[in-house]
């Protein structure tokens, strides 16, 4: 049985139609409207910091965050890959509703649709200042920019850190033919919807988790007297991996702690600016990744034991991430959900919160105010449904169990990954039609399809329901509830560097 434990109850807060949040059986004025600030980390395994893992390196005030407030144990993402992932979590709507999938690219003129609505547009409806310093990854030309969704400041990279001349794989194909083209033009680093470096080099890379995380603090005590929204998605910990000289070699155990170390850092960083400027009881913090971690990269990777293979899959070492919540006051401190919810519900509950309308559109996430608040909550969520690719449905979840529907996955078969930030080659396999009992088996190894028929029929059930809306790749299927991704058009600014 799924169960919260270890905290004191604590009322509900009330209807989302309310003007502004006030708590169930208060008769007192209504609280400020809360921030927001949503921590984002970029391929984090569910065991790569200390409240879900034995690690060999240290994770302070991610520890303190958790004893403050709420680990979520089954918290998923959309799909196991970078724009998918933050297509979701931005807009509360399955990755496949909205026509965004994979990692989108410099040579890519899609992005984010402008009919779209955003968490940033939710909170700037209740006049909230709003801002993103890190990864955006939903279109680098100046149409899709987080400027034009919502957002009053943008600085940061337009998609991964690694789309870049200078990873260590194209370096090694240059030495081997320095007549070589690489893959990828310079890597731009970006404020609003200008560039402000054209060709990032390393000693700029070592920089961006410690000027992410001032931008940050700044943005914070400038709005101190005002309800603000910050998104902060780390461009750390996707390969390759850079350090600030304060925290190369501080961990003891490589390159990857020294990261996590400097991101948890970051976290402390926000939490005391919090602390000082008297805003912990009124803020609310949400910690998490966009998909589990690039296992290929071995060292340089991290860990999602004891789930089953990591980013690029939807198996649960792919798309379930570590959470953590924090709001003083309101969250129970030290305590744990195991109950099953997921980035897509961060937008409602949000507006749910802060007393916003939701889209006027279809969205897929569901307020999860009573996992974040409440003893005996359970997941308001019937089903999940697992997409990857170009649109194939994997998987159905429900709270306890896991469909697997046959597909071809990437793995590495037991073999370590690679070293020094080179990666090691994946195996392609299949698995059929087969059952998980994730309660009693997060690891998914032994199918109990012949223990369970009913629930085998009811998850095929929901699957056709998914595939009617959703469509799926491997049954050929359509979908009648997909909404078109935004497209450059002729007459569209491109962004030049």
């Amino acid at each position: 049985m799924k169960h919260l434990i270890r905290f004191a109850f604590i009322a509900l807060l009330v209807s989302p139609t309310a003007a502004s949040p006030a708590i169930a059986g208060e008769t007192s004025s209504p609280i400020t409207p809360p921030n927001i600030v949503v921590i984002f980390i970029d391929d984090m395994g569910y065991a790569d910091i200390n409240p879900f893992g034995d690690n060999a390196y240290q994770t302070p005030n991610l520890n303190r965050m958790a004893a403050e407030g709420r680990k979520f144990t089954d918290f998923v993402v959309s799909s196991a890959v970078c724009s998918a992932s933050r297509s979701a979590l931005l807009t509360g709507c399955y990755h496949r509703r909205i026509g965004i999938s994979g990692a989108l690219g410099p040579s890519s003129n899609i992005g984010i649709n402008a009919d779209e609505t955003t968490l940033a547009e939710v909170c700037k409806s209740k006049g909230y200042a709003t801002a993103i310093f890190g990864k955006w990854h939903l279109g680098h030309h100046p149409k899709f920019l987080p400027t034009q969704h919502g957002f009053d400041h943008f600085y940061g990279l337009p998609y991964s850190n690694d789309m870049w001349p200078l990873h260590p794989s194209n370096i090694v194909r240059k030495q081997k033919d320095p007549s070589a083209k690489g893959p990828w033009p310079p890597l731009p680093l970006l404020e609003g919807t200008k560039v402000v470096n054209h060709d990032v080099q390393p000693a700029d890379q070592e920089l961006l988790t410690k000027t992410l995380t001032e931008r940050a603090v700044g943005f914070i005590r400038e709005n101190s007297d005002k309800p603000f929204f910050l998104y902060l998605p780390h461009p750390m910990v996707h390969v390759p991996l850079y350090a600030s000289k304060e925290f190369q070699g501080k961990s003891g155990a490589g390159i990857f702690g020294d990261v996590v170390m400097e991101v948890d850092w970051s976290v402390g960083q926000i939490l005391d600016c919090l602390d000082e400027i008297k805003q912990s009881e009124n803020t609310l913090v949400i910690f998490t990744s966009d998909n589990g971690p690039w296992l290929s990269y071995g060292e340089h990777g991290g860990s999602a034991t004891p789930l089953r293979e990591g980013k690029g899959t939807m198996f649960e070492g792919g798309y379930r991430v570590p959470t953590l919540m924090r709001w003083k006051g309101r969250i129970p401190a030290d305590t744990t959900c195991d109950q099953l919810a997921s980035t897509i519900d961060v937008l409602p509950t949000v507006a749910s919160i802060i007393g916003a309308e939701l889209p006027t559109h279809k969205i897929d996430g569901l307020d999860i105010r009573s996992l974040m608040l409440d003893e005996d909550a359970k997941s308001p969520r019937d089903y999940f449904y697992c997409y990857y690719g170009g649109g194939e449905l994997q998987a159905v979840r429900s709270d306890r169990f896991k469909l697997v529907l046959p597909h071809q996955y990437r793995t590495l078969d037991g073999r370590s990954g690679g070293t020094g930030g080179m990666p090691a080659d994946y195996s392609s396999a299949k698995i059929g039609q087969s059952l998980f009992d994730l309660d009693s088996d997060v690891s998914e190894s032994t199918d109990v399809s012949d223990l369970f028929p009913d629930v085998v029929k009811e998850l095929l059930a929901a699957a056709e329901v998914a595939r009617a809306d959703l469509g799926d790749k491997l049954s050929k299927r359509q979908g009648t509830g997909i909404r078109e991704h935004g497209t450059l058009g002729p007459e569209d600014t491109r962004l030049e560097w």
